[in-house]
């Protein structure tokens, strides 16, 4: 192949790369998904057994309204429920509504743990809801959620 002809080639078909790599970029922008991904709906499902977690105030849930760094974000559930031989807080479930897996924690109690409570830190990849889900020995589930604004993501 002579010079002058490969590059009038390379000058043909320079065009053609410029005008097709902005078209392959502006595909839909999908976030890769890992073989633990699990949406909102599936976790709900999977948590509550296909019950339904109706929303609740005897839930407190403490999350920052902002979080500056999205790879720790604390938690903190508190559930005002009897903690009884009989009735008491059975699971406390945290769910980041939008994370490619929602599921960030899943603790179960029993009555000797005295309280329902737990609190943990947990990874955010972008801004969204934050939920907890309860799961109270009777098999009834409660929930609550709360926004939190993340600046630097953390999955990723």
């Amino acid at each position: 192949m002579k010079r002058r002809s490969f590059l009038k080639g390379m000058a043909a078909t320079a065009p053609l790369v410029v005008v097709a790599t902005p078209m392959s970029l502006s595909a839909k922008d999908e976030k890769p998904k890992g073989e633990n991904a699990m949406d909102l709906k599936a976790a709900l499902g999977a948590i509550a057994d296909g019950k339904e977690a109706k929303d609740s105030d005897k839930i407190k849930l403490t999350v920052p309204e902002i979080a500056e760094n999205g790879a720790v974000v604390p938690v903190k559930i508190e559930v005002d429920h009897p903690m009884d031989e009989k009735n008491y807080v059975q699971s406390i479930h945290v769910l980041a509504t939008k994370n490619s897996n929602v599921r960030c924690a899943d603790v179960v109690l029993t009555p000797a743990n005295d309280k329902g409570y737990f609190a943990t830190r947990i990874k955010l990849g972008e801004s969204q809801d934050v939920m907890a889900v309860v799961g109270l020995s009777d098999g009834t589930y409660i929930k609550t959620a709360k926004p939190v604004k993340v600046t630097i993501g953390g999955c990723g």
